[in-house]
C-alpha cells in the first residue's frame, strides 16, 4: 500500500495520495479580516492550487464537507461556492456548524477527490 504525502508539516499533510484519490487536510482562510464571501474565496483558491499539486482538479471532486462559524453566513459562501464548482460536476457535499479556536474564522473545507495519480 503506497501512501504519497505532501506539503507535509508537523502536524498534518495538505495532501495525502493513495489509490487515485486525494484528500485534502481542512482548508482555512489566512485572512481572517474578511467576511464569509472572501473567506470562501480564498480557500477555493487553496483548494484548486493543491488539487493542481495532486494532479487533479474541482471536476474531480467526490465530496465535500463545509464547515461554517455561523450559519447566518450559509447564503453568502454559497453565492462562492456556486460560481466556482464546475457546472455538472457538483459533488456530494455537507454543510454545517462549527465553532472554531479562531473567533476570526469562518469556513474550513475538506475535499476527497479523484486523481490520475495512482501508487
Amino acid at each position: 500500500m503506497n501512501i504519497a504525502r505532501m506539503h507535509v508539516g508537523d502536524t498534518l499533510s495538505e495532501i495525502a495520495i493513495h489509490n487515485g484519490t486525494v484528500y485534502l487536510a481542512g482548508q482555512i482562510a489566512e485572512d481572517t479580516s474578511q467576511d464569509i464571501r472572501g473567506q470562501t474565496h480564498e480557500v477555493l483558491g487553496h483548494i484548486d492550487r493543491l488539487l493542481a499539486d495532486a494532479g487533479s482538479d474541482k471536476s474531480r471532486i467526490l465530496s465535500c464537507q463545509i464547515f461554517i462559524a455561523d450559519v447566518a453566513d450559509f447564503e453568502g459562501m454559497n453565492e462562492v461556492w456556486n460560481a466556482w464548482v464546475v457546472p455538472g460536476h457538483t459533488p456530494p457535499r455537507a454543510t454545517v456548524g462549527a465553532r472554531f479556536p479562531d473567533p476570526g474564522r469562518l469556513i474550513e473545507i475538506i475535499i476527497v477527490a479523484a486523481t490520475n495519480q495512482v501508487l
